[in-house]
């Protein structure tokens, strides 16, 4: 019988494999935020969290106390002065689309954890943007890293597709970050 275009399944041969960034970190990282993969609208911006109604800089802007209209340049240096470290668990994947649901499992290829913790000896804490970097990073990272020890926390992915929740919880969540910026400020000042 027909089948309408918008109806035939797609095999993953011919699924789009999508490729994250580079991390935005340097050599004083001490926190990482880890996000799953970037979806249509930060990669065709080739800039993190670029969709408009991604909450991720409306955030970032309030715990950090930077102007969230600034130019991307701005926004990457505060992170890096707050001593965060952004990335993605997966190095490319196939994917429909942007959202996390449509990641096709057996095309996950991760990032190289073992040598970005090895260069990264001060980070500390991982907050995960969302339940699927999460389970990526637990089934996929943790086994290969050894012995390292991190603080691992789930925070509400700031996605558009995580409408159920508002940007005003999800802040109170993400507030748990400040906990270790405020620990490592002191530390310096002692």
């Amino acid at each position: 019988g027909y089948c309408p275009a918008s109806m035939r399944s797609i095999s993953l041969e011919d699924m789009p494999r999508v490729r994250s960034f580079r991390p935005i970190e340097d050599g004083k990282a001490e926190i990482l935020i880890l996000g799953s993969m970037p979806g249509r609208a930060s990669l065709a911006a080739g800039r993190y969290y670029a969709h408009p109604q991604n909450a991720f800089w409306r955030i970032a802007s309030e715990l950090l106390r930077f102007d969230r209209a600034s130019p991307y340049r701005e926004r990457v240096r505060a992170l890096r002065t707050a001593r965060i470290a952004l990335w993605d668990v997966l190095q490319s994947c196939a994917r429909e689309g942007s959202l996390d649901a449509k990641i096709e499992n057996d095309t996950q290829v991760v990032n190289d954890f073992p040598g970005f913790f090895h260069t990264h000896r001060k980070i500390t804490h991982v907050f995960f943007n969302g339940a699927k970097a999460e389970a990526t990073f637990r089934r996929h990272v943790l086994p290969g890293i050894g012995g390292r020890y991190l603080i691992c926390r789930r925070l509400p992915s700031t996605s558009p597709a995580n409408a159920s929740m508002s940007v005003a919880r999800k802040l109170r969540a993400w507030r748990a970050i400040l906990t270790v910026v405020r620990n490592d400020v002191t530390k310096e000042v002692s």
